[in-house]
């Protein structure tokens, strides 16, 4: 995988704060855990990128598909030698009315589900179990920063959009979504994002390209050096960091160690 972007989620935090309801099913302890296939069509593709695709799926023969904003799916898909191959990737949505959900995921090289997804045609159909994770929002709700780099910001797409559709989910509190990449077409979904901060003040988007080039005028560096800027001395806010492992450990120990935070401020999810 090139360095520096992400092909899948490879692994999830541990639950730091208060438990989060899933759909995952009960399992007594010493007996396996069976996972329910479900099936889901691709409805939508579209290149964010020469190596990243967006992809709307809606699930088959169910008429919900409740998750929680943040969490993510398992895909299924068996290789050539017959051996089946699961990756788990991140809903890049809100929860809907309909049963559908949305996925954005890198070609990888030399990888085999992530390039397979990618290649799919509209129409096509793919198993998954699901949805999974804890990577979610934490109640009591305070401010809260918001960092990602890459295809880190999937679950983060959902999570904003869902807080912003309602009120009273986050009314009297601010938000900052800190994303970074490379290069300015690495900014994935900046749009939407542009018009959710045009139209909800509290919101606050905040993009920095490591490498961005003469032209770009925003924010520079990485994204730690504009999450010391914007927590500064304050000890009553929560994080929420997704991204590559060197980047999510790096955050975690400015806020520890630098700013004084408690862990169970801090929910993390690494890629690799």
């Amino acid at each position: 995988m090139p360095n520096g972007q992400f092909g899948h989620l490879s692994g999830v935090s541990e639950p730091i704060t208060a438990t989060v309801s899933s759909t995952a099913a009960n399992t007594t302890v010493g007996q396996p855990v069976e996972r329910k296939l479900m099936t889901a069509r691709i409805t939508r593709s579209v290149w964010l990128s020469q190596q990243t695709k967006h992809l709307e799926l809606s699930v088959v023969g169910v008429d919900e598909f409740p998750f929680l904003p943040g969490q993510f799916v398992s895909v299924q898909q068996p290789k050539p030698d017959g051996k089946t191959h699961t990756r788990a990737y991140s809903i890049a949505s809100a929860p809907g009315p309909v049963p559908s959900f949305d996925l954005c995921l890198n070609r990888v090289e030399k990888g085999f589900l992530s390039n397979w997804l990618c290649d799919l045609e509209v129409g096509t159909t793919i198993q998954f179990h699901g949805p999974h994770g804890m990577f979610t929002l934490r109640e009591p709700r305070h401010d809260a920063i918001f960092i990602a780099t890459g295809t880190g910001i999937a679950p983060f797409r959902g999570i904003v959009r869902w807080l912003l559709e309602q009120p009273e989910r986050h009314q009297d509190h601010e938000f900052w979504l800190v994303y970074g990449t490379r290069h300015e077409d690495g900014l994935y979904y900046r749009d939407e994002f542009l018009a959710l901060q045009q139209a909800h003040p509290n919101f606050h988007y905040v993009p920095t390209l490591s490498r961005g080039g003469a032209e770009w005028q925003g924010l520079r560096g990485y994204v730690q050096n504009h999450v010391r800027e914007i927590v500064g001395s304050r000890l009553d806010m929560q994080a929420y960091i997704c991204g590559l492992h060197q980047m999510v450990d790096a955050n975690r120990k400015l806020l520890k160690e630098e700013l004084g935070w408690d862990r169970k401020q801090i929910v993390f999810e690494r890629y690799d």
